[in-house]
């Protein structure tokens, strides 16, 4: 299932059948056929098409919004985690502060502040995604910092950084993938409710969360409009929690 929505992310680059932005009044409302799969929208564009570019848009923002909170949540877990003390108590402090808001409400008052810019929308949910990193690799560093090879590192005079990155990060990687795949999973969902709110990615730009908001209105006439993105996003979810799931019983066997 996740291979068929990396192939249409990639593929969507590069080809789509019809321009995800081409309007025609005569094709307004078109149901699937073989000519419009899908069928078309109320301004006559293929949703196929904007599907596959809403796929692509989706899996990009949802991969940066992991890739900057999982780095964020390691550099601030492997410190706090590591060293203790007052460093961890005023850290913690703001990621508890942080954590006690609701993601999508926090990504709101980011993207309010700075703008309805894709850079924006992947920051702002970047943001609001960290505190959970931060908890994982603090408490896994936590556990591991007193453990006998760690014990000899510091004996054997190694340094800090070493012992942070090269002995204990590399060693939590199967919990944090996990973690990684249900982070990307939150911000494909995340993304989508922005989207769907009107504050995320700003027409002409598909993405499913506007594409269900827009058929809101015709789903007596024409249900294959919000049929379409819809399932995309339960399509979606459901590969990357599959993903997800197999990590974990992967790890529980090792």
């Amino acid at each position: 299932m996740g291979g068929i929505i990396l192939l249409l992310s990639v593929v969507s680059i590069f080809w789509t059948p019809y321009s995800p932005t081409q309007m025609s009044a005569a094709l307004r409302f078109k149901p699937p056929s073989f000519a419009h799969i899908f069928g078309t929208d109320n301004f006559g564009r293929d949703i196929f098409s904007r599907v596959m570019k809403a796929i692509g848009t989706s899996f990009l923002i949802s991969l940066f919004v992991v890739l900057i909170s999982a780095v964020a949540g390691i550099l601030i877990g492997a410190v706090t985690g590591y060293f203790g003390g007052v460093i961890d108590a005023v850290v913690m402090r703001v990621v508890d502060a942080i954590n006690g808001f609701p993601s999508i409400l926090l990504a709101l008052v980011i993207i309010s502040i700075l703008g309805k810019a894709r850079a924006n929308v992947v920051l702002a949910l970047g943001i609001a995604f960290t505190p959970s990193f931060v908890r994982i690799v603090r408490g896994e560093f936590i556990r591991l910092r007193d453990s006998d090879y760690i014990v000899r590192a510091r004996l054997m005079g190694a340094r800090k950084r070493r012992i942070l990155f090269l002995h204990i990060l590399p060693n939590i990687f199967s919990t944090f993938w996990v973690s990684v795949m249900i982070g990307f999973n939150n911000a494909i969902l995340a993304e989508s409710g922005l989207s769907y709110l009107g504050i995320g990615v700003q027409a002409p730009d598909a993405t499913l969360g506007s594409m269900l908001s827009d058929a809101q209105g015709y789903l007596s006439s024409a249900p294959w409009y919000a049929l379409a993105p819809g399932l995309t996003i339960v399509w979606m979810v459901l590969s990357a929690a599959m993903l997800s799931e197999g990590l974990s019983r992967k790890k529980k066997n090792i």
